[in-house]
């Protein structure tokens, strides 16, 4: 595989977890719309990578690790969004309190987190 359809590849999974989370805020399936929110800019970061230095990203989850590989000079609300969801990602792939989540992740906020994924992505 030539590397601009590795990268391109990276992105059409982030696509497709976006589409994923839109359909899980849907579903009323807040915790894994927040997941996905990650994973897809997760999977966007590594495109960029794999885009910029021809590398094969590293198996973090960390979207602070990409950030700070590609030397991004995002801007502040962005840098602060994904550091935001960079620290919630780990209790919401593997909550200690599923039915405290609900309660914390509503709706409303969710569908925020999703439509900042989609301005980042």
């Amino acid at each position: 595989m030539e590397n601009k359809d590795k990268y391109e590849e990276w992105y059409f999974q982030s696509d497709y977890d976006l589409e994923t989370a839109v359909d899980m805020l849907k579903s009323g399936r807040t915790v894994y719309c927040i997941f996905m929110c990650h994973l897809s800019l997760e999977k966007a970061l590594k495109g960029l990578l794999v885009k910029k230095t021809g590398e094969f990203p590293s198996r973090t989850h960390s979207l602070m690790f990409f950030v700070e590989k590609l030397e991004l000079g995002l801007n502040d609300s962005f840098y602060e969004f994904l550091f935001m969801l960079n620290k919630i990602s780990v209790p919401t792939r593997y909550p200690d309190d599923l039915r405290k989540l609900f309660a914390v992740y509503s709706k409303e906020r969710t569908e925020s987190i999703l439509n900042q994924t989609k301005e980042v992505q």
